[in-house]
Order: C-alpha cells, then sequence, then structure tokens
C-alpha cells in the first residue's frame, strides 16, 4: 500500500489558510483518504471543512466554532471520486466557509 501527505496553502503569500491532504492507495483504488481546510483564526489552526473516509465511507464534515459538526455522506461515489470532488470544493471555496466560521464566532 502507497501513501501520501501534503499541505496545500491556499494564500502563499499570507499562509493562514490551508488544507492537508493525506490519501492511501492499494493497486490503483483509493483505499482511505482525509483532506481538511484549515485557518489559523485568533492565533490558533482550526479545521474548517473534512472530507475523509472515517467510518468506513467517504462523507465531508462541516466543522463549527461551538465543537458541533454537520456531515454529509456521499453514497454510490468511490473514495477517488470523492477525493477530487473535496479538493475542487476547498480550492474554489475556501473564502466563504472561512467567512461563515468566522461569523459563528462572534454568535
Amino acid at each position: 500500500m502507497g501513501e501520501r501527505e501534503f499541505i496545500i496553502y491556499l494564500d502563499p503569500q499570507e499562509r493562514i489558510n490551508r488544507y492537508r491532504h493525506y490519501h492511501a492507495w492499494q493497486g490503483n483504488q483509493i483505499v482511505e483518504f482525509r483532506i481538511q481546510y484549515e485557518a489559523l483564526i485568533d492565533d490558533g489552526l482550526r479545521p474548517i471543512v473534512r472530507y475523509d473516509t472515517a467510518h468506513g465511507k467517504p462523507h465531508r464534515d462541516i466543522l463549527n466554532p461551538d465543537g458541533t459538526e454537520t456531515k454529509e455522506w456521499f453514497t454510490n461515489y468511490s473514495n477517488a471520486e470523492i477525493l477530487t470532488i473535496g479538493q475542487r470544493d476547498i480550492v474554489d471555496n475556501w473564502k466563504s466557509y472561512r467567512v461563515r466560521y468566522e461569523r459563528e464566532m462572534k454568535r
């Protein structure tokens, strides 16, 4: 089984928004993955959105400042498909995810 892990900075100059990427494969199949958008807010690195295969199925967690989370399960998709969807979602939408999270912090 092969593994790969890296960090992508979504704002290379400031380096306060990033996503962590991990995936493992066996043959040509993705058997496990985890990608997570994290933002530096108030001197702490906060996880905001995560796509992973924990619990045996691919899903997305929207994380909230109060510690709660919302899960969205992806049935009828392969791990590789959700890994790709998750990467695109984070790269395309991280700014709006951050705005939502910061707005919830102010409540």
